[in-house]
């Protein structure tokens, strides 16, 4: 997948610094998959969490810092054959960068 374009600015950057959702959380177990390389969808998030909550925990993971993307991905059903998912990704650099900036390892 190739990265999206980013807008470049006079201003310097802010640091990144994410803090990390709480352990043994829904929010810890996506920001694990992510930062694993994963991409997320609902259907595979509610098969491994037995949780419908994959938006909410996106929403938490980006009030903490984390700059999640989300892509519309078709879904077609016989009932909507226009649906569409959101798939979340983690780009693999703000992934390094945020286990550089802990020491290797997340929480």
């Amino acid at each position: 997948m190739t990265p999206a374009p980013e807008q470049l600015s006079f201003l310097p950057p802010t640091p990144f610094a994410p803090a990390w959702p709480a352990p043994h959380t829904l929010a810890d177990r996506a920001l694990s998959q992510l930062m694993a390389g994963q991409t997320l969808d609902h259907p595979a998030f509610e098969g491994t969490t037995r949780s419908w909550r994959l938006a909410a925990v996106v929403f938490q993971l980006r009030s903490l810092g984390w700059p999640i993307e989300a892509i519309d991905v078709p879904a077609p059903t016989a009932e909507a054959p226009t649906r569409y998912i959101a798939r979340y990704t983690l780009a693999p650099r703000w992934a390094a960068a945020a286990l550089a900036a802990n020491g290797g390892a997340d929480d």
